[in-house]
C-alpha cells in the first residue's frame, strides 16, 4: 500500500510514459507538488523498446528504458511524488475528485492528468512477447530504420497495416503483408497504394503460429498456417511488425469521459481538456494519429500547463510567473 503524503492533491498524474513524466516535470517545477502513479507498466511502451534514435537530444540514440529512467529521475529531482500503483477508479461527481487505487487506497485530487497510454494489440504468442524489441515491433515509424535492406513482414489488413507497409518500403528490401483473411479491411486508397508498390507482397488466409529466432540473433522466420489448405510452413524474414490496432487504456473512464468509437479520449479545442472540468488527457490515450514519444512528451507539457491554469481559474493557487514553466 503506497504511503501518500497528502489526503488531497492539486495535481494527480495517471501513467509514467513520456506524456506522464513530462507533465510531472512541468508540474513539479511549477511547485504544484504532483503525485504520479506509474501504472501496470512503469515507463510505458518505451521500456520494451531497444534503440531510440528519433528522440531529440540524443545524437547517438538511447535505449528506451534508459530514456524513461532519465525522465523519471528529472521529475523526482523537482519533487515529484511517485508510486508503483495504478488508479482503479475516479469519482468525477465529487469536488475535489475521489481517486481509488488498485489496493483500495482513496484520496482526493483537484486535477487529474490522464497519461495512461494505449496498448498495441498483439497476437498473444509467447514468442512474440519474448522477441519484442529484438526483431518484433509495433511501430514502423519508431523502428523501421533498423531494418534497412532486410526482408520484413507486416501482420494486419487495416489502414494502419497498409500505411506501415508502405512506409517500411523506404528501408526494407521486401515487405510481405500477412493477413488472416482473403481481402483487406483497409480503405481503397490505402489498398491501391500498397498493391501498386513493387516492394510489397501479400500472403492471404494465413495465421501466425510462432515467431522464430532469438534475442541474440533476432528474428529469422515466422511459422505460418494457411487456413484454406491446412499447410504449416516457415516463412523466412528478418523483422516482424504487428499492425492490428491499439487499445487505449481508458476503461476506468467508461461512461465518465467522452471518447471516440475506439475508446480514445476526446479533448477540446486543441487543448488537453476533456469533457470533465479538471481532467486532462495527454499522450497516446488521446492521440490515435501520431503515437510518438516526442508528441506524447509535448502533450504532457500542455496538460501540466492546462492543469495549472485550471487551478488558477478555480482560485486554488495564485497565478504563477512565466519563468516557472521555462521554455
Amino acid at each position: 500500500m503506497p504511503e501518500l503524503k497528502k489526503e488531497t492533491y492539486d495535481v494527480t498524474i495517471m501513467g509514467s510514459g513520456p506524456a506522464g513524466l513530462t507533465a510531472a516535470i512541468y508540474a513539479a517545477r511549477a511547485n504544484l507538488e504532483p503525485v504520479l502513479f506509474e501504472g501496470p507498466q512503469p515507463g510505458g511502451q518505451l521500456t520494451i523498446t531497444t534503440d531510440v534514435e528519433n528522440y531529440p537530444g540524443f545524437p547517438d540514440g538511447i535505449m528506451g528504458p534508459e530514456l524513461m529512467e532519465h525522465m523519471r529521475t528529472q521529475a523526482l529531482r523537482f519533487g515529484l511524488e511517485a508510486h508503483i500503483a495504478y488508479i482503479a477508479d475516479v469519482d468525477t461527481t465529487t469536488k475535489p475528485m475521489t481517486v481509488t487505487l488498485d489496493d483500495g487506497t482513496k484520496f482526493q485530487t483537484r486535477t487529474l492528468i490522464v497519461a495512461s497510454g494505449a496498448s498495441a494489440r498483439l497476437l498473444g504468442l509467447e514468442s512474440e512477447s519474448h522477441l519484442m524489441g529484438y526483431g518484433v515491433s509495433t511501430c514502423a515509424t519508431c523502428d523501421g530504420y533498423f531494418f534497412r535492406g532486410k526482408e520484413i513482414v507486416i501482420i494486419g489488413g487495416g489502414d494502419s497495416a497498409m500505411e506501415e507497409a508502405t512506409f517500411l518500403t523506404k528501408f526494407a528490401s521486401k515487405v510481405t503483408v500477412i493477413h488472416r483473411r482473403a481481402e483487406l479491411r483497409a480503405s481503397k486508397i490505402m489498398q491501391d497504394r500498397a498493391f501498386a508498390n513493387p516492394k510489397i507482397e501479400f500472403i492471404w488466409n494465413t495465421e501466425i503460429v510462432e515467431v522464430l529466432g532469438s534475442r541474440e540473433e533476432g528474428v529469422n522466420a515466422l511459422r505460418i498456417h494457411n487456413t484454406e489448405t491446412g499447410e504449416t510452413s516457415d516463412y523466412p524474414c528478418q523483422g516482424v511488425f504487428v499492425a492490428i490496432g491499439h487499445i487505449p487504456n481508458t476503461k476506468v473512464f467508461t461512461g465518465k469521459l467522452k471518447t471516440n468509437d475506439d475508446g480514445y479520449i476526446i479533448t477540446e479545442g486543441g487543448s488537453t481538456r476533456t469533457t470533465v472540468p479538471g481532467i486532462f488527457a495527454v499522450g497516446d490515450v488521446q492521440d490515435f494519429t501520431y503515437r510518438q514519444a516526442i508528441t506524447a512528451a509535448g502533450s504532457g507539457c500542455m496538460g501540466a500547463i492546462d492543469a495549472e491554469r485550471y487551478l488558477e481559474s478555480e482560485h486554488v493557487i495564485e497565478e504563477h510567473r512565466t519563468e516557472n514553466w521555462g521554455t
